[in-house]
Parts: C-alpha cells; sequence; structure tokens
C-alpha cells in the first residue's frame, strides 16, 4: 500500500475532513478523494460514509485506523533510527507548549537546535490545554504537573513552584500584601483552563513548621486562557500573578518583576514532557529533553 495514501487515510479520519486533510498535505481535494478510493478498493471495504453533510469513518475503517497509526509509527522510528546509526539527528517533531514558555523561551531554543541539526524539521503548537495527540497530530507535550493517562512516557524537565509577583508601578499604586489574606483586597490575574478561571490560589509557606496549604479566594477584573497574557498583564501593572517562576525568571532579574509575599509559593509540581508512545521516543527527542534539561537549569538557578 502507498505510504502516502495511509498517511491522508489517517489525517482525513482525524479531521472529519476530506478537504482540511489534503490542504494539510498540499493536495488537491480531488487528489485526495481517489487516494481514499483506491486505498477503500484495495482493502474491499467502505473507510468512510460519505454524505452532502458529513464524513464518518466506517467500523472498518475504525479497525484499520489502529494498525495504520502503528505502521506509519514504526515506519518514523525506523527512518530516525537510520539516521542515528549515521550520527545525524534527523526527521519532524510536532511539539505542544505552554503559550508563555513556548514564545519567550522554547523560540530561541528551537533556533539553536535547528542551526546544529540542520535535517531536523520542528512545528510548534502553544496553547494552555494539552493538545489531543492524535487529532492535532502532535508528537510531545510540554506539560505541568502529573498525567492522568498512565500510559504516556514522561520526562521530568524540572521541578518549580509558582510565586505571586507584581509590578513596581501596581505595588507603589495599591500597596504591598503583607501576608496572604492581603490578596484578596487586590486584583489578582487569572488564568483560566478548562473553561474555569482559577480563583483559589493554594499557598504554602517556606517555614518547616508550616506545612499546611493556604486557599485563598481571590478576585479580579481580569481573566485570560493564556499564561503570556497573564504575564504581560502583570508586568503591564494591572495585578498580581500567580505565574510559575521559569516563566517570571527575566522579568524578576530585570525589575520588571517583583516577589510579593516571598515566603509563600505553591508546591513544587514537575514541568514534563510527554510523549503518548515509547516508539516515538527518537534520538532527536532525547536531544530536545537533554538541551531543554539544561536550559530550564540555568533559568531556574537565577
Amino acid at each position: 500500500m502507498n505510504v502516502n495514501d495511509l498517511t491522508l487515510f489517517v489525517r482525513i479520519a482525524d479531521s472529519g475532513n476530506i478537504t482540511r486533510a489534503a490542504q494539510q498535505l498540499d493536495i488537491s481535494a480531488a487528489a485526495a478523494s481517489a487516494a481514499i478510493k483506491r486505498l477503500e478498493k484495495q482493502l474491499g471495504v467502505a473507510l468512510f460514509i460519505r454524505s452532502t453533510r458529513q464524513l464518518r469513518i466506517t467500523g472498518e475503517g475504525e479497525r484499520f485506523l489502529v494498525y495504520c497509526r502503528e505502521a506509519l509509527a514504526s515506519l518514523n522510528a525506523g527512518q530516525a533510527s537510520i539516521h542515528s546509526l549515521k550520527g545525524k539527528v534527523a526527521g519532524e517533531l510536532r511539539i505542544s507548549a505552554p503559550s508563555d514558555l513556548g514564545r519567550n523561551m522554547l523560540l530561541d531554543w528551537v533556533d539553536e537546535i535547528m542551526l546544529a541539526h540542520p535535517d531536523l524539521s520542528i512545528h510548534l503548537f502553544l496553547g494552555d490545554s494539552l493538545s489531543d495527540f492524535y487529532l492535532d497530530r502532535v508528537d510531545l507535550a510540554i506539560r505541568y504537573g502529573n498525567q492522568e493517562d498512565s500510559s504516556m512516557v514522561a520526562f521530568e524537565l524540572a521541578t518549580i513552584n509558582r510565586i505571586l509577583c507584581a509590578s513596581p508601578t501596581y505595588l507603589a499604586k495599591h500597596g504591598l500584601p503583607t501576608k496572604p489574606s492581603d490578596l484578596s483586597k487586590h486584583n489578582c490575574l487569572l488564568l483560566q483552563l478548562n473553561s474555569r478561571p482559577n480563583r483559589i490560589w493554594e499557598l504554602v509557606s517556606n517555614h518547616q513548621d508550616d506545612t499546611g496549604a493556604l486557599k485563598i479566594q481571590v478576585r479580579s477584573d481580569r481573566c485570560a486562557n493564556d499564561g503570556d497574557v497573564v504575564r504581560r498583564w502583570a508586568v503591564a501593572g494591572r495585578g498580581i500573578a500567580f505565574k510559575s517562576r521559569l516563566d517570571v525568571s527575566e522579568d524578576l532579574k530585570s525589575g520588571r518583576l517583583v516577589r510579593v509575599l516571598p515566603d509563600h509559593q505553591s508546591r513544587r509540581i514537575s514541568l514534563n514532557l510527554l510523549s503518548p508512545t515509547r516508539r516515538q521516543i527518537t534520538p532527536a527527542v532525547l536531544l530536545l529533553r537533554d538541551m531543554l534539561r539544561a536550559k530550564f537549569a540555568q533559568r531556574l538557578a537565577i
């Protein structure tokens, strides 16, 4: 069977649209339709049920899709393995990353790794919600916290806590909180994940004898589903942010932001590099993992 036809079939199954899949592969919709008909003729079954309004995969198509994904993943892994024997890092990495980390750190680091390895191709998908590995065709995701899906492969890149911070301008105008309960009197900048703003901030004290977490309900006139927007609001003096120390490390170093209640922060959480299967752990993935570990350690040492 033609590998391009199999790739097209997976794309159509994921997107539910022949035209969209054809655009992704830079072919015409007519060529895509002809390829699927050719594949159906080879298999002797209908892979999709077509109507004027929708395209739906058949039961036979669903079963075949599982094997197609495995076959294409094995071919990609084999190609990467050949390159690794030649001492080259090559192939394509499709990476989903948090917006703040992606824009302000990963963009520059991607340039570094691609200059060193010109046979490597990288696609970035930035956003604070975890991508669907199959629907978005993502190979890797960089995400905070433990993942519920135990079948994923997770490499820990760093352990980080979230800290309270604000601009000197905001604090000069509204005053400096001296205890956690003071946060209720301030405008706190909220991040919304999964359609729900995070209005409860959990803080732990640096003091060893104070092990319990404080839950503070905060108020806000601003909320965004993009972590970089929250950081920018904080730098602009719009309120107090509760951000990963990694995301605001450069702002703290430059003085654009300062710590608020420095004796309190979140519990430490892991930042992980996630892959849906071990088969996709190629030399390029391991190179990216090692580079990110070194870069994050350097940032957090500030």
